[in-house]
């Protein structure tokens, strides 16, 4: 017998928060303990892709094996990986161990992601979807920003945060169980082979690519802020402990804001809102870049991008669902999570290369990339007018 709706939608969710909570956690964990080993800042930055790369990897193989088992399978599947992952770092301090790990939980992380993200997709009815997709993101945020206060359980012991992570993976984990297997629409019996999600892919693509452009800049920022900013105030002269209350800034303003721009998303079209979002976004990081050195002003500005952009995947998803159907939306949730990745891998790298040799343009650059994906959503939306307009 399987539960009610409302309560599959929570479980779901808890499931992405307590996934939220595992990759803010290791995020500085990791880098401490790395930093106190003495192991070079490159190298501990090259660690931390380890997550991404591993979404890479898993995002192409992912979309058969959920038309196969269904629903229910993969997320087991994908708490197993994670879970078991992190219980395992206390058995063995190695780089490349752990390194191998990080990879493991980015294709758990990443079958969580994707099985969750297009079962919520699939069954929110349109005039809540964009409210139910910003709660999921919420909740990824809330658990992702909980994370680092973990390395607190260091003091206590090097392994405890790890232990008591894995613990509540397994107990988030256990819920799973309660629900009903489904599958996704197949659209006529399509293919389930690898050949028939590479065609997939390229309709996906035809029909939605500029809904992956949210997704890819929300990737970017993240990154980019989390892992250049703080080289962009030292640089400029900010004190180390003014960048510990201006960096959250971006991510309570995106908690904040997240679920009222769902909401309204709903109520006046996916489309308009990011438009909106994303030149409100520019405009805030025009203001940071303006702030010089002054941690008051910076700290407005991030938190007012934060409300503006951070909202930016969640509605990205939303969209992606909209425009396409519902034998696609499998295919159009992986291309969102490489847009993710894509983003999150390239922005530290772009970022630092500005930073290296022109530092003032670092917020600068945030600001013309947000443009840019606005100006293709205009371009997108006066095509299809266009389109409607002849047929």
């Amino acid at each position: 017998m399987g539960v009610s709706t409302r309560t599959r939608f929570w479980i779901l969710v808890c499931i992405v928060a307590i996934s939220g909570f595992s990759q803010g956690m290791l995020l500085p964990l990791i880098a401490i303990i790395f930093e106190q080993q003495g192991v070079s800042s490159a190298m501990n930055g090259f660690h931390a892709t380890g997550i991404y790369i591993g979404i890479l990897i898993a995002s192409p193989l992912m979309e058969a094996p959920l038309r196969r088992f269904g629903y229910k399978p993969m997320i087991i599947a994908g708490g197993l990986v994670v879970g078991l992952s992190l219980l395992a770092f206390p058995l063995w301090q190695s780089f490349w161990f752990w390194f191998v790990l990080r990879l493991l939980i980015g294709i758990g992380d990443n079958i969580l992601h994707f099985s969750t993200q297009t079962w919520i997709t699939s069954f929110s009815e349109s005039h809540r979807r964009g409210r139910n997709i910003a709660v999921y993101g919420l909740f990824f945020s809330l658990g992702f920003a909980i994370g680092p206060a973990m390395s607190s359980l260091v003091a206590i012991s090097p392994t405890l945060p790890f232990i008591v992570s894995g613990i509540l993976t397994f107990i988030t984990w256990g819920f799973v169980f309660l629900l009903r297997n489904e599958f996704p629409d197949h659209g006529g019996g399509e293919s389930t082979s690898f050949f028939g999600t590479m065609k997939r892919f390229s309709q996906v693509w035809k029909y939605a690519w500029v809904a992956f452009l949210p997704p890819l800049s929300y990737g970017f920022l993240e990154a980019s802020l989390h892992g250049n900013f703080p080289i962009y105030a030292l640089r400029s002269g900010i004190e180390t402990n003014a960048i510990a209350f201006i960096l959250p800034a971006f991510s309570i303003g995106a908690i904040v804001f997240q679920l009222p721009l769902g909401m309204l998303s709903d109520k006046y079209g996916r489309h308009r809102i990011l438009m909106s979002a994303l030149f409100a976004g520019a405009i805030c990081f025009i203001w940071a870049g303006s702030a010089g050195s002054s941690p008051l002003w910076l700290t407005a500005a991030f938190f007012t991008a934060g409300m503006a952009t951070g909202s930016t995947f969640s509605l990205g998803i939303s969209y992606m669902t909209d425009l396409l159907p519902k034998h696609l939306l499998p295919a159009g949730n992986i291309m969102c999570g490489v847009a993710f990745s894509l983003g999150s891998i390239g922005g530290p790298a772009i970022g630092g290369l500005i930073i290296e040799f022109f530092t003032e343009g670092f917020f600068y650059f945030i600001s013309f990339l947000l443009v840019t994906i606005g100006l293709c959503l205009v371009a997108f939306s006066l095509k299809k007018k266009r389109v409607s307009v002849t047929s």
